[in-house]
């Protein structure tokens, strides 16, 4: 078995933090840079991430978090955020990006980045928010699998209420809206949970090969 399905086999959504254990800073370090190295549709990269420590902060949110205590037991809580809007400004920044660190040529770039904003033009606001919504749960997997690889117990969440936390954490004045979020930290040694075995589907049932 190779040693990355024996780290997803160890991975389970953390039912119990150990309030007294913190990341280290090159673990967080590299949680960012995986964030940031996800794929993305066109590479746009219309998410943010929180990376909230103030265990003050985090109590005003367990409420608001159907009072899930891995939001504030845990040593962080990522919050996965999507821009509450793609501006033109975001997509040519994007292309000038593109440009200083490729050294790209403009007549190069120019029908991609009008068909770009060609295509978010004919996008409403929501049309825009449910496709940067996509992006965040690809980050979501990505820094799910890269916390089984480092180690770092983790515990994927919907159920909060996202309006409660762009409030508390002034989100509108970012531009952003929260959709998900992601405790990380050490595993407490009795949650019984890291005990059970995992249930899955055979690999017959779940996979087709045609």
């Amino acid at each position: 078995m190779s040693n990355i399905i024996e780290q997803l086999q160890w991975r389970y959504a953390t039912k119990k933090f150990d309030d007294t254990k913190t990341l280290p800073n090159d673990k967080l370090d590299i949680l960012k840079q995986a964030f940031n190295l996800t794929a993305t549709s066109y590479g746009l990269q219309t998410i943010k991430m929180l990376v909230i420590k103030d265990k003050t902060l985090r109590l005003k949110l367990v409420k608001h978090s159907y009072n899930q205590s891995q939001v504030v037991d845990a040593s962080h809580l990522l919050v996965i955020c999507i821009q509450e809007n793609i501006l033109t400004a975001d997509v040519n920044q994007y292309y000038d990006n593109i440009k200083d660190i490729r050294e790209t040529p403009e007549n190069i770039l120019k029908p991609y980045r009008d068909g770009l904003l060609d295509m978010m033009s004919k996008m409403s606001i929501e049309e825009r928010q449910k496709w940067s919504t996509n992006q965040a749960y690809i980050a979501l997997g990505n820094l799910m699998t890269v916390c089984a690889i480092e180690h770092i117990d983790a515990c994927p969440m919907e159920g909060f209420v996202p309006q409660k936390f762009n409030e508390i954490l002034n989100l509108e004045a970012k531009g952003l809206k929260s959709v998900l979020l992601l405790p990380v930290g050490y595993r407490a040694k009795d949650d019984m949970f890291s005990e059970f075995k995992k249930v899955r589907k055979p690999i017959t049932e779940a996979v087709i090969e045609l």
